[in-house]
């Protein structure tokens, strides 16, 4: 039977009918899709908003705790780690004085070749970071004894600047010195400053290579410390007083009910008048997000 033209038509009609149906189902799942996604990305924004949020005022926070209270005693700025809540979140902060660290742009050659060989560089390899750290910072050209690196070495490695003679503006700078690697930097960064008033560390709160550097016994000094400062808080104890530098970096980790996990670290300074409204000024300031 031959079909007719009406049945020709009508079996267009549905096909393209079907087309139709087909394109707006792929259509309305495409602006599904979509929606969910913004809805996704809004949420991670939020999280991660809510997650600096609450890493700011851990920083205050940490602040007022390093402060003499007579109903609390305060925190120490030597590393150790103090928790707190806040929000729902799981807050872990640890507050280091600036002063316990080594000042790139004070410290003598002997005091970062000291350095370097208590983080296991070899001797004659540290004696040249040393000097190349000083070339860098220095106005000439001439290199400490035992080595160093000015414009000519770094030609001779096939770089495309020399050092930069002046002072350190940052401590990602350091990277740019001949010789230092990625690994080695990762090393010396959480014990170095550019905020420090002096061109010795304070080993009341230095870490142990930097004690090692300044010629101490870093496990005594170490054990010295923590026997000093054990039970500091516990309230039946008299308060013992953080006499800091009033320079700090403040590291905070944050981990909010879903166990999303927010990093930032502050270097603040203690406001000199806080009837000014301000009690403390944010020198450095970084942060970060990462799933757990």
């Amino acid at each position: 039977m031959t079909p007719t033209r009406s049945h020709m038509q009508r079996g267009a009609a549905l096909v393209l009918v079907l087309w139709l149906i087909a394109l707006l189902t792929a259509l309305v799942g495409a602006f599904a899709l979509s929606a969910r996604i913004e809805q996704l990305q809004q949420r991670v924004q939020d999280d991660t908003a809510r997650a600096q949020e609450i890493g700011h005022a851990g920083v205050a926070y940490a602040m007022s705790r390093l402060r003499a209270d007579p109903t609390r005693p305060p925190w120490q700025p030597d590393g150790r780690l103090y928790r707190w809540q806040y929000d729902g979140a799981k807050v872990d902060i640890r507050i280091e004085d600036e002063s316990g660290k080594i000042n790139l742009n004070l410290a003598d050659p002997a005091l970062l070749e000291g350095f370097l060989r208590a983080l296991d560089v070899p001797q004659a390899q540290a004696t040249q970071l040393a000097g190349a750290i000083i070339d860098w910072r220095d106005g000439d050209d001439l290199s400490p004894a035992g080595g160093g690196a000015e414009l000519p070495d770094y030609v001779a490695a096939g770089l495309p600047y020399g050092p930069r003679n002046a002072r350190f503006e940052t401590l990602g700078e350091l990277q740019r010195v001949l010789g230092i690697a990625p690994a080695l930097y990762r090393q010396m960064r959480p014990m170095l400053t550019l905020h420090g008033r002096q061109a010795r560390p304070d080993a009341r709160f230095a870490r142990a290579p930097v004690l090692t550097a300044l010629g101490l016994d870093a496990a005594l000094v170490l054990a010295q410390r923590e026997q000093e400062w054990s039970g500091a808080d516990d309230p039946s104890r008299p308060a013992s007083i953080a006499t800091g530098s009033g320079t700090y970096s403040i590291d905070c980790r944050v981990t909010d009910d879903r166990g999303r996990i927010a990093t930032s670290r502050a270097v603040v300074r203690n406001a000199r008048n806080v009837a000014m409204g301000r009690a403390y000024t944010v020198l450095e300031w970084e942060q970060g997000m990462a799933s757990q």
